[in-house]
């Protein structure tokens, strides 16, 4: 049986040919050393270092290849590399796919026809969903504001202001907000994720790019709300229910559907 009507469990629309967003702009060149580099990351990361479960609404808006992506995620994260993302109709509200990942492993039910993928890497499938090939704790502190995680080198600071530092497997760029230091953009392989609209110490909104052979493969904006950090998050949260009748998915069928399939 093909994925039905929904050319992607994730999207409301699909539009080809959308407008592109504005690139996100990061600082570049040698820039110049900056040795209190170490005690500024401290601070930009003080609230979220720390976090080891997050629940949290994301209401996503942007892209993936030429299809436009719509509507909520509901989420939540706990270390070690546990997750659970609901994907909402942005118009009924009702699941259309539940994704559940523990151990390195994913299984993704598609509510509406029954289809069931399971023991997949949860990466693979994410990036089948939405084109960003983010695992379980690279989503956890994504949203958390701390980036990609990982202890940077030595700092380096820029004409605008920034400061950045490699890590083992990128960089990671800080800003100064209106309460000091806070962490303005990461980059890790393909994927560059940038941070806006800090309120006590969280940024509310997070804006995801992913790179593939040259081009764009994603964009995409999560909007959080009802944010909830540490708190013990019942165990059934990294259960998944799945169908009386479930009929297999492959990974290679979802990423034929998803939205770099046709592109």
């Amino acid at each position: 049986m093909a994925i039905g009507g929904w050319r992607l469990a994730i999207a409301a629309i699909a539009l080809a040919g959308c407008a592109p967003r504005a690139p996100i702009v990061l600082p570049t060149g040698a820039g110049t050393p900056y040795p209190a580099f170490k005690t500024a990351f401290e601070e930009a990361t003080t609230a979220c270092r720390g976090v080891q479960t997050i629940r949290a609404s994301m209401g996503m808006s942007g892209r993936a290849g030429t299809t436009k992506l719509r509507g909520r995620i509901d989420a939540g994260f706990a270390a070690p590399d546990r997750a659970r993302l609901e994907g909402l109709h942005p118009v009924f509200g009702r699941p259309v796919f539940v994704l559940v990942a523990e151990n390195g492993k994913g299984t993704l039910v598609l509510t509406r026809e029954d289809r069931v993928l399971r023991d997949a890497p949860p990466e693979q499938i994410v990036e089948a969903l939405a084109g960003v090939p983010l695992g379980a704790d690279a989503l956890r502190t994504a949203v958390s504001g701390c980036g990609f995680g990982g202890v940077p080198g030595e700092g380096q600071e820029y004409s605008n202001g920034w400061i950045a530092a490699p890590l083992p497997d990128g960089v990671i760029y800080l800003r100064r907000g209106t309460a000091g230091w806070q962490v303005a953009a990461a980059t890790r392989g393909p994927v560059t994720i940038a941070y806006a609209d800090y309120a006590a110490g969280r940024p509310a909104t997070i804006r995801i790019r992913a790179e593939s052979g040259g081009r764009t493969s994603a964009d995409l904006t999560l909007a959080l709300s009802d944010v909830d950090v540490n708190s013990t998050l019942d165990p059934r949260t990294f259960q998944i229910e799945l169908p009386d009748k479930p009929i297999p998915l492959t990974l290679d069928e979802l990423r034929r559907a998803g939205p770099l399939g046709g592109s």
